[in-house]
């Protein structure tokens, strides 16, 4: 039998948003895909990761993301985008070697000025439905700050499922970098969008991709076993210039539905 994964990727607030669409609009035309084998969460995937393991149903999530009276805080950045990207951009450019790469990028997060580990872990806790790891292989990923090496965290790691997702969605720059066990933790797309390799070995994978990858997207390594669906010119104008703005998440959520709903033959060809 056929072992499938679900690599869900980064891409702020708005990116919870259009997953979460695409993902109920799947199932709402028979595909579910959220039971998949292992699911592997990245920054906003690794929110969704936990939402849709959370055994709330999708149609309930979805509703979380479009109606504004069931939409949980978010707070907004209060950093420009464009100069965050161009920040980032020239880290990635000034060595080639992506460890010193995530080191340096570490580097820039713990020095940032940002609100504290508390209020930023609020955000998180109110974002996930159920507090507690489900009996299923979860990974989600984040980036020591210092070292710069990944760190998968999944049931049984014996860290908090909160933590993990605050530690995977630390976007450099923005948001403080989580502190577990004395250890300092990072966006874990800082890796990679959707470190997609860490589905490697399964038959089948489906990769939700809100952003782009810097250089050769991770999942390029899966051969044809991998099915990507990123976001399309609609999806793309709903979430605009800013993916960490709180107000985008209903048309970013909408726009991932409507995308969700086109993309339902391919998926199926590829998953089942």
């Amino acid at each position: 039998m056929s072992k499938r994964a679900l690599v869900l990727g980064g891409g702020g607030v708005a990116g919870i948003a259009w997953m979460t669409g695409v993902l109920a609009a799947l199932a709402d035309g028979g595909v579910d895909v959220t039971g998949a084998d292992r699911v592997v969460g990245t920054s906003a995937g690794s929110a969704v990761a936990a939402q849709i393991t959370s055994g709330l149903p999708l149609s309930a999530l979805l509703e979380r993301q479009v109606d504004p009276a069931l939409q949980t805080l978010e707070l907004p950045s209060g950093v420009l985008m464009e100069e965050l990207w161009a920040k980032l951009q020239k880290i990635y450019e000034s060595t080639p070697d992506p460890v010193e790469q995530r080191r340096r990028v570490g580097a820039m997060a713990l020095a940032a000025d940002t609100i504290s580990e508390a209020r930023r872990r609020e955000v998180i806790e109110a974002r996930l439905p159920v507090h507690e790891w489900p009996g299923r292989d979860l990974v989600i990923v984040a980036v020591e700050a210092v070292s710069g090496e990944p760190r998968l965290f999944e049931p049984g790691s014996g860290v908090e499922l909160v933590d993990a997702v605050a530690a995977s969605c630390a976007v450099p720059g923005v948001w403080p970098c989580v502190t577990i066990d004395e250890v300092r933790y990072m966006d874990g797309g800082v890796r990679t969008s959707t470190n997609s390799d860490f589905a490697a070995g399964f038959d089948k994978v489906l990769v939700l991709a809100p952003m782009p990858d810097l250089g050769e997207p991770s999942w390029a390594a899966l051969d044809g076993r991998v099915e990507v669906i990123e976001p399309d010119a609609d999806s793309l104008a709903a979430v605009g210039a800013d993916p960490l703005a709180p107000e985008v998440r209903t048309p970013s959520a909408r726009a991932g539905y409507a995308q969700g709903r086109s993309a339902v033959t391919q998926v199926a060809a590829h998953w089942k």
